[in-house]
């Protein structure tokens, strides 16, 4: 028998199928169970790899996306991550619009991919011509033979959600699953999900997590759009200053509001306390359950998944780095977490 060599044919085969992790001690003075999806454990490092890959061979089966065509997107870094490694295989050329909000760790790892990267400034209205969503259908209209992934309007981004992570948590807690709690920027990976699971059973809660300073949450509430809620706010891929159609803020039972600070010091207590390394939003999401908790949410029997985006590789520069964090005004004598490195001569 001949015998062969077990090898992927690339990257791309790696995409999904991520693992559920038991929190043991982050969550330990909560009522229920709770486990991370970690979608860090994606080969491009985050949950978007399966927007990136699902929406491209979408576009190639239509015919929309041909060969040696240009792919350009708006993106706070991860999407764009996963578009300029899905590209590299697939042989396009990737031009992306980057918030400036992002942090440069993740600028720099979108031109190592080889994209051509257009940094626009955050604080802007989303119909401002600077702005990222401005400035990346300026480009789509500029390049010939250019596709705009636009995945804040995109239904595809749902739907990459509804026929892969949705049914990977159903299988992986035997439908046992209760509850589950994730960060809205697009709102693409929490509404695919919800649609799958509310249709394997209606009772599953689905919990949005909001920044202060996104209109999202009040927007779930009244179906009105505040500007005044509009503010500068420092996480990343969470939260919006628009309404994207790829939240579908049907399916979602309730929001909560989490600080930049408080989000922060979580994401650095998860590594220090699970040894799981993962980015500003996977914070956010516990900062979130915590609060959720502590309205009566869950229950001894609760089973909650915690969607965790990314990896902490992309914030270096800022959640895990000790001058950042004080820069912000997030140390102070009950929160100082600074640890001495002694060099040994």
């Amino acid at each position: 028998m001949k015998k062969e060599i077990k090898a992927y044919h690339s990257v791309l085969e790696l995409i999904g199928n991520t693992p559920l992790i038991k929190l043991n001690k982050v969550t330990e003075d909560l009522e229920g169970n709770f486990y991370a999806k970690v979608e860090g454990f994606n080969p491009g490092h985050s949950a978007k790899d399966r927007i990136a890959l699902y929406i491209i061979e979408e576009a190639e089966k239509r015919g929309i996306l041909k060969p040696g065509d240009t792919i350009i997107e708006t993106t706070s870094g991860n999407t764009g991550f996963s578009l300029a490694m899905v590209s590299v295989i697939k042989g396009y050329e990737c031009v992306l619009a980057v918030s400036s909000k992002s942090s440069p760790d993740k600028i720099d790892m979108l031109k190592s991919m080889g994209a051509k990267v257009y940094v626009c400034p955050a604080n802007v209205s989303a119909d401002d011509d600077r702005s990222y969503y401005s400035v990346a259908k300026r480009l789509h209209e500029e390049t010939k033979g250019s596709v705009y992934i636009n995945q804040y309007f995109n239904e595809l981004n749902i739907e990459a959600h509804y026929k892969t992570t949705g049914p990977e948590i159903w299988e992986q807690t035997n439908g046992l699953v209760t509850h589950v709690v994730a960060c809205t920027g697009t709102g693409g990976t929490l509404s695919g999900i919800a649609k799958y699971l509310k249709e394997k059973n209606p009772n599953i809660r689905i919990l949005g997590v909001d920044a202060y300073g996104s209109v999202i949450k009040k927007y779930h509430e009244t179906k009105e759009f505040d500007i005044n809620e509009i503010y500068p706010y420092r996480i990343e891929g969470l939260g919006k200053n628009l309404i994207p159609t790829t939240t579908e803020f049907d399916l979602i039972d309730k929001f909560v509001k989490v600080t930049d600070e408080e989000s922060a010091h979580m994401t650095r207590n998860i590594a220090k306390s699970e040894g799981l390394f993962v980015g500003y939003t996977s914070g956010a999401v516990i900062q979130a359950v915590k609060q959720y908790a502590e309205e009566g949410e869950f229950e001894k029997d609760s089973n909650v998944i915690a969607i965790f985006p990314d990896h902490g590789s992309r914030y270096m520069s800022k959640v895990f780095n000790d001058e950042w964090m004080n820069s912000q005004g997030f140390f102070d004598s009950s929160t100082i977490e600074v640890q001495t490195i002694e060099y040994v001569k």
